[in-house]
């Protein structure tokens, strides 16, 4: 058979067009050995035609490849690789007239699993489109996601066969191979030029309801009765405005139901996605679920500190859904938990998980028997073998040993070189371990439930991807060597604290995970895509650069940017003029500083912790050196006379601060290279540099931070973050607040990332608040995330900024600023969102609950999720009605459709 390659495209000098794919005359998929195209410079078709046995076709895949050889670039078109048809043996030559898929198109992102999953999808598979077997033929394929359930796609067009441009014979494709639309014709005059068009097709009217936008498409003549040509069209013509949605943001653990116990369970995911339909809202986005029991205190309500990125949280199970308990004194107890749990107006960590605990070891024993006779729960393990079986060794360790710490466990079982053995069920302490293959299983069920009912009612599910892992996890006991255990990752400086944030988790050795692939990554994605069709990435300025901090810091200020270019001893000597370690390096302090921090109780103060180091300069005592040290001598003065608390954290406060007083970080890998410390020209250290140092060293610092890193900065995410992103078919939101590189806006929009638009926290740090008419198509904007006081909450927080918003965003120049968030305030706010051009527009529940004054909650300020400022916050945040009330708020949920529909984004195509 003779296989015809042809691609319009319009290259620049230095670039040419190869097709790659699985046969060998098209490299079998080593670039190098790529089949070349030839380029015809008046029409700017390429195309190359070979003679290959028919029988090779079959299934065989391909995809084209722009090489640049200016620079050496590799450019695959976008999509999955193109698949070969199946051609009947009457055919003897098969054009393939393809279109380049350009990368980085915003119509790309409606073929993930958001879409073709969840809002486009498909009720049922239909008949694939009948073979043709008479020639010329032509076989028209079009992929389109963007077509309602009930619709399909048809094309019409000059040619008889084609309906002769009656909308009533149109050809009606088939949707097989969704999204890929597909039909086989034989045209009747295929010696002749054909126009032709594609449309929407009404299956129960039988009517054309849309014909694409723009001109005719062009079919040339054909006169080779033995040609099947494969006509792979580019996108559908939409004559609307691009799609947009709209959806609601809440943590599980925040969902409130009547059948609950005290916390927001995986089944309780059904009545969010119930109100969402009712509202017009088309996505429901959550927290990371994954399982946090480290301690079994209030600690663990943390849910980014997970023991493991596959294990999902014991809280989420529902325990009626499991089994029904069949010792009555355990039924009755386990309703009047509930009735106390539920009446509670917050997650009562402790006492709930403790509920939890018991009841679920009582349904182990219950229902083990039958469980480990479950095919289903065998298929399972099967499946998830790999990370199923150490989490269940580390968890029965973790309790069997009273901590997650796996150094503190006998030498034995430091390492996983056990987990078979215990997790055999023949052996003797099999329960121990059994129990969390059993919550596994079940909590792996409800959760796919859920989201399969959400799908079926074209909701997206969002989930979270948490930047780090927790360093007493069962992923650092197994893979020691993908993380620096060492170091602290964290953030800088930003709104949410003036000293940096502190995670606490390890940082990735992004080296060792390049050896194989980033396959870690690859899983991690993987499995998350067994429950989402969509995902935020937190923190995904970690893929470019992570805020690495030493372990003797508890605050981040001494912390760097970690892959980094630090300036040489030499280079700042260059650029200063001189370099002094003591007075650049080591905690600036003297008497003055001392009396301007602590005051009255200055000479106490340095008596106790500080020494003369001679020329007026004033060290730190050895045993306070580190702010680690620092911390475990306040901790214990607070043991001992927890009557002073407010003092010791007073000072705890000031001793960090002064350790602080640097003005070079020096880098723990090169010696005497160093990096300016983050917000350098605001500390005591700068201001008192002569005026000769100052603008020199400031100078240095905004090279550092600015420009130096740039290009490198973009290498690393355009290294690490497609592994990543191509993993799955999710649509991916990256979280890319805080100090952000001016590379990664363009590194997200090429690879297809979503990026976030928060009101009161703008990109641009000129302006003092974003706009949500600003922001690009491909982006999410929210008025606030999880991490922020609600609208409510922030706007009594600061009256004077409250006014400069209400006058510079609302527009209400000549008006009095309302001491409180009233509904019609949240009104405008929400619909300034709803009428944004990005892609989504997703709320908090609390904002959308205080366009009612009857709803809302009183108390504002019970209603932030999270305080990023207090490392040690507890998570307790829940919605204070229970969603079947919601949902039956039928007053209420029309106002909030009509919102959503006034702003277009209720469309479903």
């Amino acid at each position: 058979m003779i296989l015809r390659f042809t691609l319009p495209y319009r290259t620049e000098p230095g670039q040419r067009l190869v097709v790659c794919g699985s046969l060998p005359a098209l490299g079998q998929w080593v670039p190098e050995a790529a089949l070349p195209l030839h380029y015809n410079q008046d029409s700017g078709l390429w195309s190359r035609e070979l003679e290959l046995p028919a029988a090779e076709l079959a299934g065989a895949t391909y995809k084209y490849l722009l090489l640049d050889e200016r620079d050496g670039g590799r450019h695959w078109e976008w999509g999955p690789n193109r698949e070969l048809p199946a051609a009947a043996a009457t055919f003897g030559q098969l054009v393939l007239a393809d279109w380049w898929r350009a990368p980085a198109q915003s119509e790309n992102e409606l073929f993930t699993a958001a879409f073709t999953e969840a809002l486009f999808r498909r009720p049922a598979p239909a008949a694939p489109a009948a073979t043709a077997t008479a020639g010329p033929a032509v076989r028209f394929q079009l992929a389109a996601p963007r077509v309602q359930p009930g619709q399909q796609l048809c094309v019409l067009g000059s040619d008889e066969a084609l309906g002769a441009w009656d909308a009533a014979r149109a050809v009606v494709l088939s949707d097989a191979d969704y999204p890929t639309w597909t039909a086989n014709v034989t045209l009747a005059t295929p010696a002749a030029e054909t126009r032709y068009k594609y449309g929407i097709w009404d299956a129960g009217t039988g009517q054309v309801v849309d014909l694409e936008a723009g001109d005719d498409r062009l079919l040339a003549p054909e006169t080779n009765q033995h040609t099947l040509r494969v006509l792979a069209d580019n996108q559908y013509r939409y004559p609307t405005a691009p799609w947009r949605g709209a959806g609601v943001a809440l943590p599980v653990f925040s969902l409130r139901s009547r059948r609950g116990l005290g916390v927001g369970e995986f089944p309780d995911l059904k009545l969010l996605v119930d109100w969402a339909v009712a509202t017009g809202l088309q996505m429901v986005q959550v927290l990371p679920i994954n399982d946090t029991v480290a301690t079994h205190t209030w600690v663990d309500s943390y849910p980014y500190a997970a023991i493991s990125v596959f294990a999902l949280h014991p809280q989420y199970l529902n325990l009626e859904a499991v089994a029904e308990l069949r010792d009555a004194a355990a039924r009755q107890e386990l309703a009047q938990l509930r009735d106390e749990l539920n009446a509670r107006d917050f997650v009562d960590y402790e006492p709930m998980m403790a509920a939890k605990w018991r009841f679920i070891r009582q349904l182990y024993q219950q229902e083990k028997k039958a469980f480990l006779a479950d095919a289903d729960f065998h298929a399972f393990r099967a499946e998830q073998v790999a990370w199923l079986l150490p989490y269940a060794a580390f968890s029965g360790l973790r309790d069997r040993f009273g901590t997650a710490d796996f150094q503190q466990w006998p030498a034995e079982y430091r390492t996983p070189a056990q987990v078979e053995a215990l997790t055999d069920e023949a052996s003797a302490d099999f329960d121990e371990f059994g129990l969390f293959f059993f919550i596994q299983f079940h909590l792996d069920k409800q959760l796919r439930e859920a989201v399969a009912y959400a799908r079926e009612r074209g909701v997206v599910v969002k989930g979270d991807l948490p930047i780090g892992i927790y360093r007493h996890s069962v992923d650092a006991w197994t893979q020691p060597e993908l993380y620096h255990l060492h170091q602290q990752a964290g953030a800088p400086p930003d709104d949410f604290s003036t000293t940096g944030q502190n995670w606490r988790f390890p940082t990735y050795n992004w080296e060792q995970m390049a050896l194989d692939g980033y396959q870690w990554w690859q899983q991690r994605m993987g499995h998350l895509a067994r429950y989402f069709d969509a995902l935020r990435i937190d923190h995904i300025l970690g893929f470019f650069r992570i805020w690495e901090i030493p372990a003797h810091s508890v605050e981040g200020l001494l912390g760097h940017f970690s892959p980094a270019l630090p300036f040489s001893q030499q280079e700042i000597e260059q650029r200063l003029g001189w370099f002094d370690y003591g007075r650049l390096c080591e905690p600036y302090i003297r008497w003055h500083v001392v009396q301007e921090v602590f005051g009255g109780q200055a000479q106490v103060v340095f008596d106790e912790f500080m020494e003369d180091a001679g020329h007026g300069a004033i060290r730190l005592q050895e045993f306070v050196r580190t702010q680690r040290q620092m911390e475990a001598v306040i901790n214990d003065k607070l043991a001992a006379d927890p009557a002073q608390a407010d003092y010791y954290r007073w000072l705890r406060t000031g001793l960090f601060g002064l350790a602080n007083e640097v003005l070079l970080v020096p880098d723990d890998q090169q010696p005497d290279h160093y990096h300016p410390r983050i917000t350098l020209p605001l500390s005591r250290s700068f201001r008192e540099l002569d005026a000769a140092a100052r603008p020199r060293l400031e100078a240095l610092y905004h090279d550092f931070f600015y420009q130096r890193h740039e290009g490198f900065w973009r290498e690393q995410g355009l290294t690490k973050l497609p592994p990543v992103r191509w993993a799955t078919n999710m649509l991916i939101c990256g979280e890319d607040l805080g100090m952000v590189p001016a590379s990664v806006p363009g590194v997200m929009r090429d690879l297809g990332i979503l990026g976030l638009h928060i009101q009161r926290m703008p990109a641009d740090p000129t302006t003092e608040f974003g706009h949500p008419g600003t922001a690009p198509y491909l982006s999410v904007v929210s008025p606030g995330s999880h991490d922020m006081g609600t609208l409510r909450g922030w706007w009594e927080e600061d009256p004077a900024q409250t006014q400069r918003f209400f006058e510079t965003i609302l527009g209400h120049w000549h008006e009095a600023t309302p001491q409180f968030c009233e509904p019609w305030v949240v009104r405008e706010i929400l619909e300034q969102h709803l009428h944004s051009p990005a892609m989504w527009a997703i709320f908090p529940l609390q904002d959308v609950v205080a366009l009612s004054a009857e709803l809302r909650r009183e108390d504002p300020r019970a209603e932030q999720i999270n305080v990023p400022s207090n490392p040690t916050h507890f998570w307790k945040y829940r919605f204070h009605l229970p969603l079947e009330e919601l949902v039956e708020q039928a007053g209420f949920n029309e106002e909030v459709l009509a919102l959503v529909g006034q702003s277009g984004r209720r469309q479903l195509c």
